[in-house]
């Protein structure tokens, strides 16, 4: 492959990891704190909280995937080679990195099992209690830290990689 080639994918890649990452810290960060400025009920955040999820999942699910699939390739030659996985110091990163993927897409998956479109529509036709929707919310928060950990911490070994260590 020319290195331009290169430069492209690894530049896809960097880009999807741009909205996966940069979206998730937003929302966590950013979003979510003003929504709780803005409104007094849990279910309104609640509500205001799975239309963004749900418009940001149209560009997050396909950035994750394009995401997985550059990865895959920019660590093939690695790959099929296993015996350099355990021997490297790269190979040792590139292990972990594949693991912290993994336990992403679990967290990602519950995350939105937890807010499958039942769920929705019951907190959308307000017919869940309070109490459900604290222990919803609470669900929700949770495997939100640990998407956006796992992600910064990803990103961190990608850079741990591209730098050759």
């Amino acid at each position: 492959m020319t290195p331009l080639e290169q430069a492209i994918i690894m530049w896809i890649h960097l880009l999807a990891a741009a909205i996966w990452v940069g979206g998730s810290l937003f929302i966590g960060i950013v979003f979510s704190p003003l929504l709780k400025s803005m409104f007094d009920s849990i279910e309104e955040r609640l509500q205001i909280m799975i239309k963004v999820g749900k418009r940001f999942n149209k560009i997050a699910v396909p950035s994750l995937i394009i995401l997985i699939g550059t990865g895959l390739y920019n660590s093939h030659q690695l790959l099929i080679k296993p015996e350099l996985l355990i021997a490297t110091s790269y190979g040792n990163f590139l292990i972990i990195k594949i693991i912290l993927v993994f336990a992403l897409i679990i967290t990602y998956v519950v995350h939105v099992r937890i807010i499958r479109k039942e769920i929705e529509d019951k907190i959308m036709s307000k017919q869940m209690s309070s109490h459900q929707i604290q222990r919803l919310r609470k669900k929700i928060i949770i495997l939100g830290e640990i998407t956006v950990v796992l992600s910064v911490a990803i990103l961190f070994l990608a850079a741990l990689l591209d730098a050759g260590v």
